[in-house]
């Protein structure tokens, strides 16, 4: 089954974890310095927050997927759709090991397509954590989140 991502920057992480945990009923299930994540099963999210981005509000969109074969799935259908996708392969970011893809909508809005394979105690374990400009992409580098890529398209 998969569950839906949206990851958002917050300027203030304990004022926002008290805003979403009384939104929710929940309170999250991680909380680290500069993050705090709910998975949430009704409806099923996977909510992250973070103090981590230059610009708050919604980083990017995702799909969490509970198997690789979903995963595979999803990566399947955007490649038969034709739109264009950046392969992250494993990674890590957001105190977490996922296999990953990304693609770009027509705005611009990044979506990850991840299944989550282990937890980490470090936010990212990139070369560089000081390249670390906003959730999950590091600073320029074929690695992580991809901006602007144009989605292939035959229609008007």
């Amino acid at each position: 089954m998969k569950r839906f991502h949206i990851h958002t920057h917050v300027e203030d992480l304990q004022k926002n974890i008290v805003f979403y945990s009384a939104m929710f009923g929940a309170e999250p299930t991680r909380v680290e310095s500069d993050y705090a994540k709910w998975m949430l099963d009704d409806p099923r999210i996977n909510f992250a927050i973070s103090t981590r981005g230059s610009k708050h509000g919604i980083d990017h969109l995702g799909i969490q997927t509970d198997t690789e074969e979903e995963l595979a799935e999803l990566k399947s259908q955007a490649e038969s759709a034709d739109l264009s996708l950046h392969d992250s392969g494993e990674t890590t970011c957001c105190y977490a090991r996922s296999d990953k893809h990304w693609l770009t909508d027509p705005q611009g809005i990044a979506w990850e397509h991840f299944h989550t394979l282990d937890s980490i105690p470090v936010f990212s374990e990139q070369e560089n954590a000081a390249a670390v400009t906003s959730a999950c992409c590091p600073a320029p580098k074929p690695q992580g989140k991809p901006l602007a890529i144009p989605v292939k398209s035959s229609c008007c």
